[in-house]
């Protein structure tokens, strides 16, 4: 393939975009394959979401005229819920309705459902809440989402600059893989060719994973500076579609919640509801905000306003019908996740955040094998520790993550604290392979911590199997393809795990001998000569 000779910068340029690119590379590569590996899963959270509740799965789908009853007994029961109460519908959790409100006395979050009203069940998994949070801040915490922020402003630079080094060299080495003994060489062209392939959607990333990230940041900015702190309520009245008027506290009849919806669906019959939250319920000036997806839109996202107590559209922000800023919000959110055009998309961008992962995996290993003495035995220890440190990392984000969806199963089985123990497995697992990779030599750790992985990820259908019954050969036959789907895509990616195993094992045992991958203890420390003069 011949493109167009480009002009070739000054040497001086050229190094000066390589630095950039490569420094760029390594502060923000650990992270950004964190972000790739736990965004590609991201992808299906609408399929992990029916597996991850084995209680969920149940053949009863639980009607509106049952979720008007749970709003009923929650608000009986916990009269502060009625300020804000939000519902989740069977369309999102796979068969019930989930209530939630913040209870003021305990400072938290609360839940309920029919089957469980008075709080004596276990808290149910939230793998797909984990795993973005993952995604987005590393499960951070505290500062995860701010620190995800720069990173994806470096993620950005490195991609400006990779373009600028390669641009040159595109029309001669563009579908060039040579593949021989070279293993350097075969990597470079490997992430070249992923890298220019994929560039629009990494730009699409970059750009808006910032400002995801740094939104809040963002706008306390052009809060302080341009807008005197009025800012905040001019945002929320630009993006909500209800009104949140104060409450008249003067009682009314609201909108039974089978009406609701109806009201909804006829209001864009094309929109689908997946939850809603529910103000000052009760109330005169009771409102809700109903959300959901439009089907056959690039941004499916999408919010009706209603008002409760006589049932008129307070505002209808869905495809076709909206302002530039939902259009903007929503098309962000859909491009970001790949949320539109059904399954074909899904896979487009998991295999897109998967590739993206091996971007910045292969970049490490680039920079090993550029500062590795091919003549000598001795080594550096520097690149010796990196490629432990991106072994311990990149395998061990594998492992951990394969190790919370089987935790998931197992809590539930067990009647155990969820969420908690997803945690714990998931952090335990990556802290355990992180120090496993660094008492190792590099290819000894990989080999073994790959097999990890793929033991892991094979145990994910097969604990779903033996705890729920739900096994992958029978799911199809009912019809349960999501739940199938989950299953089927843990056991390739667990054959792809045991495949690079073999891969890395060969190059132990048939490698070059100068190398980090092939040395079997860490380089010694430099000791600094005595001046004897």
């Amino acid at each position: 393939m011949r493109l167009p000779e480009m002009p070739s910068p000054s040497s001086a340029t050229l190094r000066l975009f390589q630095s950039l690119h490569t420094w760029t590379g390594l502060l923000a590569g650990f992270a950004l394959f964190v972000a790739f590996y736990a965004g590609a899963i991201t992808v299906f959270q609408d399929d992990i979401a029916i597996w991850q509740n084995p209680a969920n799965r149940s053949q009863h789908v639980e009607t509106p005229a049952e979720g008007q009853l749970l709003i009923d007994r929650v608000i009986a029961a916990h009269p502060d819920a009625k300020a804000r109460l939000s519902l989740q519908l069977p369309t999102e959790t796979g068969s019930r309705y989930v209530a939630w409100w913040f209870d003021t006395a305990k400072k938290d979050w609360q839940s309920a459902t029919l089957a469980h009203m008075d709080g004596t069940a276990k808290p149910e998994s939230d793998l797909t809440s984990f795993i973005n949070a993952v995604h987005y801040s590393l499960g951070i915490p505290v500062g995860g989402i701010y620190f995800m922020g720069v990173v994806s402003v470096l993620y950005g630079l490195a991609l400006v600059s990779g373009l600028l080094i390669h641009l040159p060299r595109l029309s001669k080495d563009l579908l060039a893989l040579r593949a021989g003994k070279n293993l350097k060489r075969l990597w470079q062209d490997a992430h070249n060719l992923i890298g220019v392939f994929s560039l629009p959607f990494h730009i699409i990333f970059a750009t808006t994973a910032a400002v995801f990230c740094l939104y809040g940041l963002l706008l306390t900015g052009f809060d302080t500076l341009a807008y005197g702190g009025n800012l905040m309520g001019k945002i929320n009245g630009a993006l909500d579609v209800t009104t949140e008027t104060p409450a008249a506290n003067k009682s009314a009849v609201m909108l039974p919640l089978p009406e609701l919806l109806e009201r909804a669906r006829q209001q864009a019959p094309d929109f689908e509801a997946s939850a809603l939250t529910l103000l000052n319920y009760g109330d005169a000036n009771a409102e809700a905000a109903v959300r959901g997806n439009s089907e056959r839109s690039l941004a499916p996202y999408g919010n009706i306003g209603v008002h409760l107590a006589d049932g008129h559209i307070l505002d209808t922000q869905i495809a076709g019908e909206r302002d530039i800023n939902h259009a903007t919000m929503s098309g962000a959110y859909s491009l970001h996740f790949g949320s539109f055009g059904h399954y074909a998309v899904k896979w487009l961008y998991f295999v897109l955040g998967l590739m993206g992962a091996f971007l910045f995996y292969s970049g490490n290993l680039l920079w090993v094998e550029s500062r590795r003495k091919s003549r000598q035995e001795q080594q550096g220890r520097a690149p010796y520790h990196m490629a432990q440190a991106t072994i311990g990392v990149c395998i061990g984000t594998c492992v951990a993550i394969s190790g919370a969806f089987v935790a998931a199963q197992l809590g539930a089985a067990l009647n155990l604290d969820v969420p908690l123990l997803e945690r714990e497995v998931c952090y335990g697992l990556f802290f355990c392979a992180l120090l496993f990779a660094f008492t190792r030599p590099p290819i000894v750790a990989a080999v073994h911590l790959l097999r990890a992985a793929a033991l892991m990820t094979f145990c994910i259908p097969l604990a779903n199997g033996l705890l729920t019954g739900d096994y992958l050969l029978i799911t199809p036959w009912r019809g349960d393809w999501q739940i199938f789907g989950v299953d089927a895509i843990a056991l390739l990616m667990g054959g792809g795990f045991l495949w690079l195993a073999r891969l890395t094992r060969r190059r132990q045992q048939a490698g070059q001998a100068n190398s980090v991958w092939a040395m079997t203890s860490a380089p010694p420390r430099r000791v600094p000569a005595i001046n004897t003069a």
